[in-house]
């Protein structure tokens, strides 16, 4: 017998070995970000905040599928504060329940597809829940019961195709609930909150549900719904759950199948070492997110000085609107230079396809003298701006209208580099899409390489909001979340379709029509920059590549973070003229993102508080998400686009109201 128990427990040993693989360094990184922020609690057995194997050491709570993340239950541990903002990203169950949490719900959940099952309860949670479940089509058991949570059911809890059981009771929270009509529930607990208005006939068939401790309305409820005195609750305790005849019931389950394992592996185990045969691992790729509130920043000042270039008419003759925001928008990728002429197509709002048109025009080879006298011989008063890769001029050659001219340092060719222009006219001359500036000629004579663009009078973004005069009218916040989404559409074209890192995402190099549609500039430019040294540290660029890491997407994901500071805050990334804890704007805005009575403090005073609160917290996460310290951790463009869509289709809000925040 003796010699079996042996056999018995290698077997465990080996396969103990197997299973705990290990653990994901994306996966370690987030519970050590935690660990750190949660002040590094005694009660996490075996946790660290630097390093360790979370799957192979067994640190308390976690439990992994191979070497991911893939439960984490930390309940009943008197942990404190806000609940972390970075989350492991493939978790299926997080249990959080029973400890101290304060604050809101992080909207960093709201990017772990994988969840199924989410418990919050048992805690001290405040504010709205934050509109952001649409992406959770695998949530199936939800319970933020025994918190403070206020306000309105989030319109985003209608998607939550696989809910079945939720819990939400003991609460403040109000409205009504149509948005939980087509959810397929089995248990629903509404009660003791603030909740008003009829319970949709749908709900009355859920197993069991409890409404009551509710100032439900008591007139003729409308059409599709019924009164709540008429629909009988189930009480269930503090919370929902699992019975305890479920319980018992998987614990036999598990106990037999431990038993039969045992038997089969006993009578095998002589042979046992040849069977056991550990399979490949091949880690899913997944976006990770992770709440840091400073980073050192070089106080290298590097920023380029730019006045405004480049004014093109805009080709999309229509007003842009609410509803065009949400459009799609036309893009695609243009001839190539050979041809000589591009075409692009043009989608009025809506899809009609007799509202679509072509618009051609040429790419023209310019020679050097054209250029000298459309510039006067580059005049210094027709200097328009100088960056790090060169200048940029005035030209107003005859019968034409006015252009930009992008003269390029001649120290980017030197050692015979000439034919590197051509490679980079041909890269620019596919990029097509209606926020990015087009390139309308070029020029490569005796030394000189130079790219023209057409004239935007309107200037750029970081004019409106830094260089602005009293006299000035400032930008709306529509106009702020509009400029916002057509930016990110024209990288998210760059980074999908072109397979371009863009390198100089900034508020200056992003250029505004005459209908204040945003165009982005230096795209094609990238080599450039990589070149030039004076390219870092001015508040924009991503602490990675500060420390001389390659620039990657992701750190185009977070110069965009900085952007939209800007234009949530209309200050500059770097200003010196502010207190020394607020020069960098990352390092002073971060930590507040998520306080909404800081976002309202934080908020450009020249909005005169006309913004919707709801929208500019979203707002804030999304800046929030961006911002990562980790690149892994930050989102990417068509992440951030659909977020900013979902911002935008605020359903419970008007035309009217859309409009009081265009004034």
């Amino acid at each position: 017998m003796f010699p079996n128990f042996l056999g018995l427990g290698f077997i465990f040993l080996v396969l103990i070995t197997l299973v705990h693989s290990k653990t994901d360094s994306k996966d370690v990184i987030a519970l050590n970000v935690m660990f750190t922020s949660l002040k590094s609690p005694k009660k996490l057995k075996y946790w660290e905040a630097s390093g360790g194997d979370p799957c192979g050491d067994g640190w308390k709570g976690i439990d992994c599928s191979g070497s991911s993340v893939t439960e984490m239950d930390v309940s009943d541990n008197k942990l404190n504060g806000d609940i972390p903002y970075q989350l492991p990203p493939k978790l299926k169950h997080l249990d959080l329940s029973k400890n101290g949490f304060s604050g809101t719900i992080p909207y960093s959940i709201s990017q772990i597809k994988t969840l199924k099952d989410i418990d919050l309860s048992h805690n001290q949670l405040n504010g709205q829940i934050t509109d952001m479940f649409s992406s959770l089509s695998n949530l199936d058991y939800m319970d933020l019961s025994f918190n403070k949570l206020s306000g309105s059911l989030p319109q985003s809890f209608g998607s939550l195709s696989s809910l079945s059981n939720l819990y939400v009771q003991n609460n403040q929270l109000s409205g009504q609930i149509n948005v939980l009509a087509k959810l397929k529930l089995d248990e629903l607990n509404l009660a003791n909150n603030k909740f008003s208005g009829w319970i949709p006939n749908e709900l009355t068939k859920v197993k069991k549900i409890d409404i009551e401790g509710n100032p439900w309305s008591t007139g003729a409820p409308p059409p599709g719904m019924t009164w709540a005195k008429d629909v009988k609750s189930t009480h269930m305790g503090n919370k929902g759950g699992l019975s305890g005849a479920m319980i018992a019931s998987i614990i036999m389950g598990v106990l037999l199948v431990l038993a039969i394992v045992l038997a089969i592996m006993s009578k095998k185990r002589s042979s046992f070492s040849s069977n056991l045969v550990e399979e490949p691992e091949t880690p899913g790729r997944r976006k990770s997110f992770s709440y840091i509130g400073s980073n050192p920043l070089s106080t290298e000042l590097g920023a380029d000085k730019h006045k405004s270039y480049i004014d093109r008419q805009s080709m999309d003759s229509t007003n842009p609107d609410y509803e065009a925001l949400q459009s799609s928008g036309p893009i695609g990728l243009k001839p190539s230079l050979s041809s000589r002429l591009k075409t692009f197509r043009s989608k009025e709002p809506g899809n009609n396809a007799s509202s679509q048109r072509r618009v051609c025009f040429e790419i023209n080879a310019y020679t050097l003298s054209e250029l000298q006298i459309a510039t006067n011989n580059f005049a210094s008063n027709r200097l328009l701006g100088e960056g790090s890769i060169g200048r940029v001029y005035k030209a107003k050659p005859p019968d034409s209208k006015v252009l930009a001219v992008k003269k390029i340092s001649s120290s980017f060719f030197q050692d015979g580099k000439s034919d590197k222009f051509s490679e980079i006219i041909s890269s620019i001359s596919k990029i097509y899409h209606p926020n990015v500036a087009e390139l309308v000629g070029h020029c490569s004579e005796q030394g000189h390489n130079m790219l023209v663009y057409e004239y935007f009078r309107n200037g750029s973004i970081y004019e409106y909001l830094h260089l602005s005069d009293d006299f000035s009218k400032p930008l709306t916040w529509n106009t702020r979340v509009r400029i916002t989404l057509g930016t990110a559409r024209a990288v998210e074209f760059l980074h999908e379709n072109c397979s371009l890192v863009h390198r100089s995402i900034k508020s200056s190099n992003i250029l505004l029509d005459m209908e204040l549609n945003p165009r982005l500039t230096e795209c094609g430019l990238a080599t450039f920059y990589q070149e030039a040294s004076e390219n870092r540290g001015s508040g924009w660029c991503a602490p990675e590549c500060i420390n001389g890491a390659t620039y990657t997407l992701k750190s185009d994901m977070y110069s965009f973070g900085v952007v939209m500071l800007e234009i949530l805050t209309g200050r500059m990334p770097f200003d010196s003229t502010k207190p020394k804890e607020e020069q960098y704007l990352v390092q002073w805005a971060v930590p507040q993102l998520h306080d909404i009575d800081a976002l309202e403090k934080m908020a450009d005073p020249s909005l005169r508080g006309l913004y919707p609160p709801k929208q500019i917290s979203q707002f804030a996460d999304i800046i929030a998400l961006c911002l990562q310290m980790e690149p892994d951790f930050r989102p990417s463009m068509s992440d951030v686009v659909q977020s900013l869509l979902q911002l935008l289709q605020r359903p419970s809000a008007s035309r009217q109201q859309i409009d009081d925040y265009d004034y």
